[in-house]
């Protein structure tokens, strides 16, 4: 029999359980949170549901036994996510916000490297409530603190930023932790305080100076080994994105190809529109 886990096939036996298939992929179902063809399942019921033939199945790990279980499950449904930064929009902010998630994305960044705290709270308001009102993830990036004075859904960290053990002391239990990863060794090693991976950049980016594309073959091997939620990121527009979704992507993290759209809330269907 055959279903699909977090959007890769696999060979059951008849009769597996969502409990067995969540054993048979490494991870403890006290911590995990499942979506069965698009419905979430009470953990209680996961040794007594029998898995079906072409059932998909989206398996969330739940770092210490609960990041916001709601969080998690948005998280699982994502497939747009945005990286915008606050300063250099063209017109106003919150319309911009406003346009590419009234057609559908899924989590949104603020993403101000040099920028002052204070600035990044202004702003991160603006962004809190946008994504509030449109039941979307707000995520800001590099700062738990301030992803906590904001009362942020998560922080995102790069490889040389804090910890993200250390994030998790800050952010407390239900915030959501992501981590950018370059390699396959990253991937290997991602502490499980990560709720979310990334996988690339795979074309070479000015969003990532110095930083060379891996290529679609992290890609294809974060299709083939990563467990938890990945997106892939780094030069994905609507004219490649048929490449990275043939290479196994679900989820893919996007900037340019959304912020310096002349259209973005088109920019925004026309990925969606090439997403699974």
């Amino acid at each position: 029999m055959d279903v699909v886990a977090n959007g890769k096939p696999r060979a059951v036996e008849d009769g597996t359980t969502v409990e067995g298939l969540i054993r048979a992929v490494g991870l403890d179902p006290r911590f995990v949170i499942v979506e069965r063809n698009g419905e979430p399942l009470e953990r209680k019921m996961y040794g007594e549901i029998r898995l079906e033939q072409g059932d998909r199945l989206e398996l969330v790990r739940a770092v210490a036994g609960g990041a916001d279980p709601d969080r998690v499950a948005r998280l699982a449904r994502s497939r747009l996510y945005v990286v915008t930064d606050a300063r250099r929009r063209r017109g106003d902010l919150k319309e911009f916000l406003e346009a590419i998630l009234d057609v559908g994305c899924d989590v949104l960044q603020l993403r101000e490297k040099d920028a002052e705290a204070g600035d990044l709270l202004r702003w991160g308001e603006i962004f809190r409530e946008a994504t509030a009102r449109h039941g979307a993830l707000f995520v800001q990036n590099d700062r738990p603190d301030v992803a906590l004075a904001l009362e942020a859904d998560g922080v995102h960290l790069g490889q040389n930023d804090l910890p993200p053990a250390v994030a998790r002391g800050i952010l407390g239990p239900d915030a959501l932790i992501g981590l950018s990863c370059h390699s396959a060794e990253d991937h290997d090693r991602a502490p499980v305080e990560a709720d979310y991976l990334t996988a690339g950049p795979v074309w070479a980016t000015p969003t990532k100076p110095g930083r060379p594309g891996t290529g679609l073959e992290l890609v294809r091997r974060a299709a083939e080994t990563v467990e938890r939620p990945w997106f892939a990121i780094g030069g994905i527009d609507p004219s490649n994105l048929a490449e990275v979704v043939e290479a196994g992507a679900t989820r893919v993290v996007v900037v340019r190809a959304v912020t310096e759209a002349s259209d973005p809330a088109g920019a925004v269907r026309a990925l969606l529109a090439g997403l699974p």
